[in-house]
């Protein structure tokens, strides 16, 4: 690992080194006229105000040397110095949304003072330029949508998830699970590849990574043969801000919110002639409270024990994304990043359970105390190279990504007033990804695209318990709970896809195999096993554009869903005396085949986004609760000890039905609609229980922002999640609302927020569990209840985007296929 930290920064003082040598200059016949710095001074200012323009960028390009020698940026003032080497340049004055102003074959021979430059603002190019975009827009493809993330007030100050919850078919329950038009089986990605952003607990690290961070979501639910074949719902993309503007911007946004949480973030990026270089910084700190009241009843006496669990949990992180991206000529370029997270996850809870008779008169109570410390890291390493040919499309790339992540975590269990247990959970995975991918045009409109990708996954458990032997006091190793756990899992990877484009009809087709390899060890019980599994996956994307504002699009893929190694750790792991969870390891993955039937229209105000879908699975998993035959003592009675754990049930069919509606009377005002409407039948069986049912369920989300006299801007977000059911479990209905407001300041190079999230205190997920023999089970759990926060953040060298084109008055946005 250090080696590729060491390789990493040698190569990045490399380029600098190498950027930084001093070159001969030319006179204007092209003979040299040898090296002497000499300073050229200016100004550059607004035309239409006469303001100063703060980080505009000056830049020297020699022609004989192909590329721009030294540069600049202006002060506060707009005033600029620069040593320049006597010569011939063609100098270039630019700044985001106003036009370049350039003085070609201008000969440097001494000190000077080149003038004052009014720049104007360029109209045409303001959609091109913007950094934080003014609304969310969406863009559509063959095989996604893309989300603009923009200026989504209701998330300003908050993370990754609360982005996730807001965007359409998206939806983030009270734990951080993220699922897909109702299905939590959607593969998570950073700019394209699995990311250590997003670490061994994905939901956990997507709470760290600020939403600042994001410039927008691609919502896959047709991919492509391109791209891995892991998840039956589909794929997130997450892309991170990166500018590519020459000189000096970024933001940085600072917020406080309740209960108690704080936080800073903030993006920069420098270009200056052939390097570009990014960082995205935040440190975040976080209490959220949750709740988990559960009521078990036994089926052959009727008695009742009610388990209250009530947790705090605090959060703090520090992430860090730094990179350099070095353009080596017109037609390659090479970057290198390098990501690093560290932060802690404390969770103290209290869980008391109160026995209960057949008349529901207590009888007996129980305390547990768990302080739950925890601490995680988080470091990679990543190389893209590009190469761009000659044609347009034609090009190639490869990547490769270097993983490691520790996560700990130890308790130590107070029962009663007495120490009990003490568990302690070590997780250490290495993770290596190889891809390169190779694009060929064929003719005006066609194109023929190979690749291959390999990833290379490692990870250990270490899980011990210790418990009190009352007899000589001490703490002695359960060697029943204890366990080591080795998983490893090496899939190899091939595609090819053929897309063209035939007047109005498109369509794309791909083929990809993937072979997997998994190997699982476990030293304390002495099982080993070896899997070898091969699949293709096929997959069809097709359009035909009615009109430059209708398509209609067909898509059908095959899919599948490894299990995740928690799932296949045959050892159990407690998060109470009476509830524990535990893996299997003869889980197989899921196969899916899925077909969607999409529309889109844009009618002047009216933004209408459909689709019908089709899934068939098979070897689904879902969780099995049972009775384990064992039994808890307290206070003198035995408490039945329940195992959840998942296992191959049935095979499934989802038949849904999806439209995004969107709504925009004036620029001030803006309206979407979200509904998404999914019927889910199951048939199978499993240790005896059927797992035959029909359930019919829907999703909705209203999303309104206004204007309000003085600029403020007022969003509210409305979301209801309906009710689902299987076999054994019901999950009740829950609605939220979120309120925000939002004011520009300094000329809209500030901004000030203030939002409250679940205003009704209403998203509480509750349910109930109910298995044949001995007892019925209901649970309500919510975390954070209602919050509170307010953000301020500041830009520099970048401007809000106007909006304009085709009548769509703020809403929408651009639609390309």
């Amino acid at each position: 690992m250090n080696r590729l930290i060491i390789t990493s920064f040698l190569m990045i003082l490399c380029v600098f080194t190498t950027y930084a040598q001093p070159q001969p200059l030319e006179n204007s016949k092209g003979n040299s006229i040898g090296i002497k710095d000499v300073t050229v001074t200016g100004k550059v200012i607004d035309k239409e105000t006469k303001d100063p323009l703060e980080y505009a960028t000056i830049s020297f390009f020699s022609k004989k040397e192909n590329k721009i020698l030294t540069g600049s940026i202006t002060d506060v003032n707009g005033d600029f110095s620069v040593k320049v080497p006597q010569g011939f340049y063609d100098i270039k004055i630019e700044y985001i949304s106003f036009k370049t102003r350039t003085i070609p074959n201008k000969q440097i021979s001494k000190n000077e003072n080149i003038g004052v430059f009014e720049l104007e603002i360029d109209m045409e190019s303001l959609d091109e330029v913007e950094i934080i975009a003014e609304r969310t827009t969406v863009e559509v493809r063959l095989d996604k949508k893309i989300y603009n993330v923009g200026k989504d007030l209701t998330v300003r100050g908050g993370n990754v998830s609360d982005v996730l919850d807001n965007v359409p078919s998206v939806s983030v329950d009270a734990e951080g699970n993220v699922a897909l038009r109702g299905n939590e089986n959607v593969r998570i990605l950073i700019n394209g590849k699995p990311s250590g952003l997003v670490g061994l607990n994905s939901s956990d690290a997507l709470q760290q990574l600020p939403a600042e961070a994001i410039e927008k979501v691609e919502v896959i639910t047709s991919p492509s043969a391109r791209y891995e074949a892991e998840g039956t719902a589909g794929i997130l993309n997450i892309i991170l801000r990166r500018s590519k503007l020459l000189g000096l911007n970024g933001a940085i946004t600072a917020n406080v919110g309740h209960p108690e949480s704080a936080g800073i973030s903030g993006n920069i990026n420098y270009r200056t002639g052939n390097v570009n270089i990014f960082n995205t910084v935040s440190y975040n700190y976080g209490e959220s409270i949750g709740h988990w009241y559960t009521t078990t009843t036994n089926k052959e006496d009727r008695s009742v024990f009610d388990e209250k669990r009530d947790w705090t949990n605090v959060r703090k992180g520090l992430t860090n994304n730094i990179g350099i991206e070095w353009y080596i000529n017109d037609s390659a370029s090479l970057t290198t990043s390098l990501v690093y997270s560290e932060g802690d996850r404390d969770r103290f809870s209290e869980n008391i359970i109160t026995q209960f008779d057949s008349n529901f008169n207590p009888f007996s109570e129980s305390i547990r105390l768990d302080p739950e410390l925890g601490d995680n890291k988080t470091i990679q390493y990543s190389v893209n190279f590009t190469k761009n040919f000659k044609s347009s499309g034609h090009k190639l790339t490869f990547d490769f990504q270097y993983e490691e992540n520790d996560q700990n975590e130890n308790s130590l269990i107070n029962s009663d007033g007495v120490d009990t247990d003490i568990l302690s959970n070590l997780q250490a995975s290495s993770k290596i990804l190889l891809r390169s991918d190779y694009i060929l045009p064929l003719g005006e409109n066609s194109q023929f695209e190979i690749g291959y990708r390999g990833d290379y996954s490692d990870s250990t458990t270490d899980y011990t318990v210790l418990l009190l032997d009352n007899n000589t006091n001490t703490f002695e190793i359960d060697r029943n709970l204890s366990n080591v756990f080795n998983y490893r899992n090496y899939i190899h990877a091939a595609y090819m896809q053929f897309g063209s484009k035939i007047n109005k009809f498109s369509y794309l087709l791909g083929l990809r195999m993937e072979n997997t390899q998994l190997t699982l060890d476990q030293p304390t019980s002495g099982d080993f096993e070896r899997r070898n599994l091969t699949g293709l996956f096929p997959t069809v994307n097709l359009s035909y554009e009615f009109s430059e504002d209708q398509n209609i699009t067909l898509g059908f893929n095959r899919r599948l869903s490894r299990p995740w190694s928690f799932f296949l750790n045959p050892y159990p792991s407690r998060s109470s005396l009476t509830n524990v969870f535990q893996g299997n390891p003869g889980l197989n993955p899921t196969y899916a085949g899925k077909i969607d039937l999409g529309y889109l229209n844009r009618m002047g105000k009216f933004i209408l986004s459909s689709s019908l879908y089709h899934q068939h699975s098979t070897n689904i998993f879902k969780f099995i609760s049972s009775e384990t035959g064992e039994f808890v003592n307290i206070d003198g009675r035995d408490l039945p000890v329940i195992v959840r754990s998942p296992g191959n049930v049935a095979s499934e069919d989802r038949l849904g039905f999806e439209f995004n509606l969107t709504y925009s009377p004036s620029r001030k005002w803006r309206m979407n609609t979200n509904f998404n409407l999914f019927n889910s039948v199951v048939d199978g069986e499993a240790n005896g229980i059927n797992f035959d049912y029909e359930n019919l369920s829907w999703n909705a989300r209203f999303s309104n922002k206004y204007t309000l006299p003085g600029s403020i801007d007022w969003q509210s977000n409305f979301s209801y999640r309906g009710r689902t059911e299987d076999a054994q479990n019901v999950r009740e209905g829950v609605f939220g609302i979120n309120q925000a407001f939002s004011k520009d300041l300094f000329k809209e190079k500030a901004s000030i927020a203030f939002s409250i999230n679940d205003l009704l205190n209403s998203n509480k997920f509750g349910g109930t569990v109910d298995t044949p023999l001995f007892f019925t089970e209901r649970d309500i759990r919510y975390r954070g209840g209602r919050t509170y926060k307010l953000s301020f953040t500041y830009r520099f060298n970048q401007k809000k985007k106007v909006e304009r084109g085709r009548g769509d008055y703020g809403g929408g946005g651009d639609v390309q296929i």
